[in-house]
C-alpha cells in the first residue's frame, strides 16, 4: 500500500505540473468574447470612419476566425452621435448588462476622453481609434486606454512644418469648437512658432450645426495671412474648402487642411484639393498588403477605407490576437499583454503600445495630386517623407502621464 501510494503522489504530482503549464481554459468569461465599437455613423465624419468602420471591424473577427478557444467573437456597435451622454449611456449598458470586455471609440475626441474614464471605472480596455487629442495618453491617460492610429501631435508636427518651411509663415486658423479642434491647432500652433511662424486670426465653429462658412472664410481672407489652417475635419471641412474656393480666397491664401481622410478629397475633388498637404500613418495604395486588404473593403463599401477604418480593423485584430495569447478576457492581463507585443498586419509591422497607452509607429507626410498626376480611381496622394514613430508623437521628456514618467 506504501509503495502504491508513493507511486499515486508521483503521478498526481505530475500531472499538476503539466496542467500547469497549460493555459486554463475557464479564464474567458461567459460564453463569447465582446467587443463593442461606439463612432458617428450618420453624422459629420460618417464617411471617415461609420459604418465602414463597423465593416473593418467585422472583417477582422473574420480574419481571425470567429472565436477564440470555442468561445465565439461578437461585435455590439452603435452611433454616437458626437454626443458625449449617449456614447457613455450606451457604453454602461454595454458594460453593465452585456458583459463588454473591450471597447473601441472612434471620430470624436470628447467622446473618447469621456469613454476612456468610464472603461478605466470598468476595467476594461478601450482603444481610441482616431479620438485625436493626446489628452488620452497625457495628462488624462489610464492604465486601461489605448490611443490608436494617429493623433493632433503627430499629424501637426508632420504637416506644420513641411508648410512654414515652404514659406507659409503667417496662419488663419478656422476650428471646430471642440476638444479635437482645440488640439490640433494648439499643436500646429507650436510647431508653426517654433520655426518663426506665427497666428495671426482664428475662429471657431460648432460641429456639423454651421453649413454657411462664408463669415469665416471671409474673415480669415481679411487678416492677410498666407495660410488658411483648417483645423476641423468631415463635412465641415469640406464646406469650409467650397466655401474658399467659392470666394476666390484658394487663390490668395493656401489652403491647408491638417488632418484629412481619402474620403474628403475623393467628395472634394482633386481640383479643389491639389497641393494640400497632410500626414497620416496609411494609405490604401502604400503596399501589396494595404492594396489587397483594401480591395476586399471595396468590395464591401464601394469606397476605398481610410487610415481610421484600417486603424479599426488593426485594432480589433490586435485585441483578439491578445486574448487569444494568454486565453483571458482580464482587463489587466489583456492590457500587459498588448503592451508587451509588436503589432505586425497590413496597417504596420512594427507597431508597440507605450506605457502611456499611445500605439505608436511610422506616419507620413502626403501631399494630394493634381488632377494630371493621378493615373486610376482614388489615385489621390504622394508620399514627400517617412516620420519615424519615435519622432511624430509626444516624447517622454515633453509626457504629463504618471504611466510614463
Amino acid at each position: 500500500m506504501k509503495a502504491l501510494s508513493n507511486t499515486f503522489s508521483g503521478t498526481a504530482i505530475a500531472a499538476l505540473l503539466l496542467s500547469a503549464a497549460l493555459p486554463a481554459s475557464a479564464q474567458i468569461t461567459g460564453d463569447t468574447v465582446k467587443l463593442g465599437f461606439l463612432t458617428d455613423i450618420t453624422g459629420t465624419y460618417a464617411d471617415n470612419d461609420g459604418q465602414g468602420g463597423v465593416e473593418a471591424i467585422k472583417m477582422a473577427i473574420e480574419d481571425f476566425g470567429g472565436s477564440i478557444n470555442g468561445k465565439k467573437v461578437e461585435l455590439l456597435y452603435a452611433d454616437h452621435l458626437n454626443k458625449v451622454d449617449v456614447a457613455v449611456a450606451k457604453a454602461h449598458e454595454w458594460f453593465d448588462r452585456e458583459g463588454l470586455d473591450m471597447l473601441i471609440g472612434g471620430a470624436n475626441s470628447s467622446v473618447g476622453l469621456a469613454l476612456s474614464k468610464l472603461s478605466a471605472d470598468k476595467k476594461k480596455p478601450f482603444i481610441a481609434v482616431t479620438a485625436a487629442t493626446p489628452r488620452l495618453t497625457n495628462e488624462e491617460c489610464t492604465p486601461y486606454t489605448i490611443a490608436y492610429a494617429y493623433d493632433t501631435v503627430s499629424v501637426s508636427r508632420g504637416t506644420a512644418s513641411a508648410i512654414v518651411d515652404e514659406g507659409g509663415d503667417t496662419w488663419f486658423f478656422i476650428t471646430a469648437d471642440y476638444a479635437f479642434g482645440t488640439s490640433l491647432q494648439e499643436e500646429a500652433t507650436k510647431v508653426l512658432e517654433a520655426h518663426g511662424g506665427k497666428v495671426v486670426g482664428s475662429a471657431r465653429h460648432p460641429v456639423g450645426a454651421s453649413p454657411d462658412f462664408s463669415s469665416l472664410v471671409l474673415q480669415a481672407a481679411a487678416s492677410k495671412a498666407k495660410i488658411l489652417a483648417l483645423a476641423t475635419s468631415g463635412s465641415d471641412l469640406l464646406n469650409v474648402i467650397k466655401t474658399a474656393n467659392q470666394f476666390g480666397v484658394n487663390k490668395t491664401m493656401k489652403l491647408a487642411a491638417i488632418l484629412t481622410h481619402i474620403t474628403e478629397i475623393n467628395s472634394i475633388g482633386l481640383e479643389q484639393a491639389q497641393g494640400m498637404y497632410l500626414t497620416d500613418g496609411w494609405y490604401w495604395d502604400q503596399n501589396e498588403a494595404s492594396r489587397a486588404w483594401s480591395k476586399r473593403f471595396f468590395e464591401k463599401m464601394k469606397r476605398m477605407p481610410t487610415a481610421m477604418q484600417a486603424a479599426d480593423y488593426s485594432a480589433a485584430l490586435t485585441y483578439l490576437k491578445a486574448v487569444k495569447a494568454i486565453d483571458s478576457d482580464d482587463g489587466d492581463k489583456v492590457m500587459a499583454q498588448l503592451k508587451s507585443t509588436t503589432i505586425s498586419d497590413m496597417l504596420t509591422q512594427h507597431g508597440v503600445i507605450r506605457p502611456d497607452g499611445r500605439m505608436v509607429y511610422d506616419m507620413y507626410l502626403r501631399q494630394v495630386k493634381t488632377p494630371a498626376e493621378s493615373k486610376y480611381p482614388w489615385d489621390y496622394y504622394k508620399t514627400l517623407k517617412t516620420i519615424p514613430g519615435d519622432e511624430a508623437y509626444t516624447r517622454k521628456s515633453e509626457t504629463k502621464c504618471v504611466l510614463w514618467k
